[in-house]
């Protein structure tokens, strides 16, 4: 299988700029995860922007950027989300909400692909003769519809993953002194602690606690809610979230998705916004996620500002963002990666690998962003190769001396 991010995916900011579509969690699962478990093979690589060709991180495939994909390989787009169920016996092409999503290609594919290849029907390479396939599910338009798809996504995923996870229903004398209210099913992995006097709300949706991960006392989870392995979750109210494995959360955090290995671990509103690897929030950092005229709200692209047709919308951080302790982030906030910004407000842009405690920010030293980037991952116990460091290098750099012009003004 290569996954295949169209011209459309790859000016997902701040996502796109230092990660691949396959690696964004969309619903519980990484997008790559949920291929993966609908056409139960695994991922080749990755095809997309030419400068994402050194990204690696732990089980990710590496870009396919050169070579031949074989015949009877599995093309995908990531931008769609098929709902999670098997791929029937015998198909090669597929149709999620109606729109062709993947086929087996019928001949050898020579690489790189461009960005407008799998975006239209007729853009596609022949299929593997077989037949074609309808599956339920939705398409990505714009990075907005991460969160605008987030709780119906979770309802739907995370029945089916506890199930893959071989992970059964609470079972009431399982969770002493916790309170559960609603009918949906909760499932707690081995390993995994739910202390005592929290609440456990599925009401409107239910909720996943997976393995090793800790929620503290006097916390109260709301579904649809995912919890990612080793995360820990304390206080106040979470729900109507994807949470990644390894992140910390404190305060209130609603309808938002941690790709994986983010803080937030002090008090401070977090909601409808989407926080990339590494991110690290400052204790008090607010993000506003509704308009003060309660209308329709609208983001920053790179091929300029966007209606979202969203009522809610909060912060999109890249990976690697930091900020300084009482930050406030205006609705529809697009922070590029690298960023490490604290003191004043900033404006709805900040370009990638910027530094400062206001506009117009500096560009942010490279050396400086590879010592932080790194002492926080030994906290994960996680380290880069050389490769991987010399690629963040490049990046911290390029946009550095670019003037990540393309980024445009908030």
């Amino acid at each position: 299988m290569l996954l295949h991010d169209d011209a459309t995916a790859r000016g997902f900011e701040p996502l796109s700029s230092t990660r691949p579509l396959g690696e964004v969690r969309a619903g519980a699962l990484l997008i790559r995860e949920r291929w993966q478990h609908v056409l139960g093979v695994t991922a080749l690589g990755f095809s997309s922007a030419p400068g994402l060709g050194g990204f690696a991180e732990f089980d990710a495939p590496a870009a396919f950027h050169a070579g031949v994909l074989p015949a009877g390989s599995w093309l995908v787009n990531t931008r769609a989300l098929p709902h999670l169920a098997l791929v029937p016996p015998g198909a090669t092409s597929l149709r999620v909400a109606g729109r062709l999503a993947a086929v087996r290609v019928a001949g050898p594919l020579p690489l790189p692909l461009g960005g407008d290849v799998a975006c239209e029907d007729d853009a596609w390479p022949a299929a593997w003769p077989g037949d074609e396939a309808a599956l339920d599910g939705v398409w990505l338009e714009g990075v907005w519809d991460l969160v605008g798809t987030l709780h119906d996504l979770l309802v739907r995923d995370i029945p089916s993953l506890a199930g893959r996870l071989g992970v059964a229903p609470w079972r009431a004398d399982s969770l002493a002194r916790v309170e559960v209210l609603g009918e949906h099913p909760v499932y707690v992995a081995p390993g995994a602690v739910v202390e005592p006097f929290v609440v456990l709300d599925t009401r409107a949706g239910p909720i996943l606690v997976e393995r090793d991960a800790r929620i503290h006392a006097f916390t109260r989870l709301a579904g649809p809610l995912a919890i990612g392995p080793e995360s820990q979750v304390t206080a106040d109210r979470i729900g109507g979230c994807a949470i990644g494995p390894q992140c910390r959360v404190h305060g209130e955090l609603s309808t938002s998705i941690l790709i994986g290995h983010a803080n937030k671990a002090h008090d401070g509103f977090v909601g409808h916004s989407v926080l990339g690897r590494w991110v690290n929030l400052g204790a008090g950092t607010t993000t506003s996620n509704l308009r003060l005229s309660y209308g329709a709200t609208s983001l920053w692209t790179p091929a300029g500002r966007r209606p979202t047709g969203q009522q809610f919308l909060g912060t999109f951080f890249g990976d690697h963002v930091k900020t300084g302790i009482g930050m406030a982030l205006q609705t529809g906030t697009v922070i590029g990666a690298g960023s490490s910004l604290f003191r004043a407000m900033p404006p709805t842009v900040v370009p990638p690998f910027r530094w400062g405690g206001g506009a117009p920010y500096a560009p942010h030293d490279a050396g400086a962003f590879l010592a932080t980037a790194e002492r926080a991952m030994a906290r994960r116990q996680v380290a880069w190769t050389p490769a991987d460091r010399a690629w963040w290098r490049a990046m911290a750099e390029g946009w550095g001396t670019s003037g990540a012009a393309p980024w445009g003004a908030g």
